[in-house]
């Protein structure tokens, strides 16, 4: 009965001390000091890896600073809409039932006012806004809301489709302004704030980071080079800011990817440095002066990287050298991969299709490219891109596997097969005739009209030589044509 007793107290005393060293902190486990050394490196490792913690204001101080400059824009415009006739009205019957002043309104065009909101950032102390082009675009009347409520009438100053931005300009003193970031220091994973009026709330703003930078060919403009965020956008923070944890401006937010209308969590910017760029343009020339090169270009494949030995798909193909442009004189030719532009990396076409457009005109730029398998720096001096002219077109890269040409028919280009094809009458090639369905060829991408003006370089004039050509390389070698569709040079590989 006394052990039991004892054996109640130690238990208790147990339970106490147990207690005690739970609530100071204190694990009672069994370890060494390794395993304490291993938990302190493991809980170092963590803490590393995780993302620099949030001030304790949160962005407070930054929405402070930042929120007046990003503005409310409303635009209107009157849509003329066709008169509402309707045929039975002109019939003398109805005419004489109704009488004419019935029948008349029915001749009168009803003319409607659409409106629609958007965002936009004062950047300077004159008043000049910055802002995207499909929110004023059309627009009769602009009118801009401040932070502190006042109320201006905006004037465009000018617009650029080709980057979707435009310049608006109000008059008025005291004007907050946004200061300019750079966009190119911007870090994938770096906290941004995007600040606008979505659904005409005004002054919202939300905050994520960067997904992605340098995002092209989504479809939006002619020059894509946007940044990729989480942070939440939605319709009307068209043309509001995207901050950094600075309070600087890197961004115009422009577009969302959706299936819904609403946030997915991916939203686009165009980047601060482009923005600024193009404003300085439109406020000083009335107009955006872009670099101009003159080459047709295309992608590189897996496929075509071993054509043209290339260690990895990387770099732009050129497929056509223009007459009498700064690709011509600085010695370009066709069948060159372009691997460097003005010392910085082309690894696709957007990526030079954008760095020539940003060049300045007169400026004479370094090129570095591959050719024959050997690179080779060539200078070339960049001119206005011609008014009439469409970027620098990026062609579709050829998807090219298989074996050899087996299933592709071909005949003889004739001066008037060229002339149906709207070629140049003295287009030297052959005419594909017929492509099988299932063919290395057809996968590759060759389709019928193509006219193949080189096989493995080697330049083609005719049916027996083009035969002879491919007789040289037999059944199991890949080959490399160029060909001309419609008018445009392209190169495709095809592998056995």
């Amino acid at each position: 009965m006394s052990l039991d007793r004892r054996s109640f107290k130690f238990g208790i005393l147990a339970g106490f001390m147990l207690l005690a060293a739970v609530l100071a902190g204190v694990a009672i486990l069994p370890h060494s000091g390794s395993d304490v050394a291993a938990a302190g490196n493991q809980t170092a490792a963590v803490t590393a890896s995780m993302p620099p913690a949030l001030p304790s204001s949160g962005f407070t101080d930054v929405v402070k600073r930042t929120m007046p400059a990003v503005v409310n824009i409303s635009t209107t415009r009157v849509i003329k809409s066709k008169p509402n006739a309707q045929p039975f009205m002109n019939d003398p019957f109805f005419k004489e039932f109704f009488g004419e002043e019935f029948s008349r309104q029915f001749q009168i065009p009803r003319d409607r006012r659409e409106s629609a909101l958007g965002s936009g950032v004062i950047v300077d102390k004159r008043g000049y806004i910055v802002t995207n082009n499909h929110v004023i675009a059309k627009a009769d009347e602009i009118k801009v809301v401040l932070n502190d409520k006042r109320e201006f009438t905006g004037k465009v100053v000018g617009t650029d489709p080709k980057t979707d931005v435009a310049v608006v300009k109000i008059e008025g003193d005291n004007l907050p302004v946004l200061e300019w970031g750079d966009s190119e220091k911007l870090n994938v994973g770096e906290y941004v704030l995007a600040i606008g009026n979505p659904f005409g709330l005004n002054q919202t703003v939300t905050m994520g980071i960067v997904s992605a930078v340098g995002r092209a060919n989504v479809g939006i403009a002619d020059y894509e080079d946007f940044i990729q965020t989480d942070a939440a956008i939605n319709p009307g923070n068209s043309g509001g800011a995207l901050v950094n944890t600075s309070g600087q401006l890197v961004g115009i937010n422009t577009a969302i990817f959706s299936r819904s209308g609403g946030y997915m969590g991916i939203g686009f910017a165009v980047p601060s440095n482009m923005v600024k760029k193009v404003m300085q343009s439109l406020v000083t020339k009335g107009k955006v002066t872009r670099g101009w090169l003159g080459v047709s270009i295309q992608g590189i494949d897996e496929e075509l990287a071993k054509h043209f030995g290339l260690k990895q798909p990387e770099g732009v193909l050129v497929n056509e050298v223009m007459k009498d442009t700064p690709a011509e004189k600085a010695g370009l030719k066709e069948g060159d991969v372009i691997i460097s532009f003005d010392n910085k990396k082309t690894l696709d076409p957007s990526a030079l299709r954008n760095i020539v457009a940003e060049t300045r005109v007169g400026a004479k730029v370094p090129i570095v490219v591959i050719r024959d398998k050997r690179q080779k720096t060539l200078t070339a001096v960049i001119t206005e891109q011609p008014k009439n002219l469409e970027p620098e077109a990026q062609s579709e890269e050829a998807n090219g596997e298989g074996t050899v040409l087996e299933g592709v028919e071909i005949t003889e280009l004739t001066p008037e097969v060229a002339h149906q094809l709207g070629l140049p009458s003295v287009t030297a090639g052959v005419v594909v005739s017929n492509v099988n369905v299932g063919s290395p060829a057809e996968r590759a991408g060759l389709q019928t009209g193509d006219v193949i003006l080189q096989v493995n370089r080697t330049r083609i004039r005719s049916v027996s030589e083009f035969r002879e050509q491919v007789a040289k390389l037999g059944k199991a070698k890949s080959m490399l044509l160029l060909i001309n569709r419609r008018g445009r040079k392209l190169f495709i590989g095809i592998e056995p």
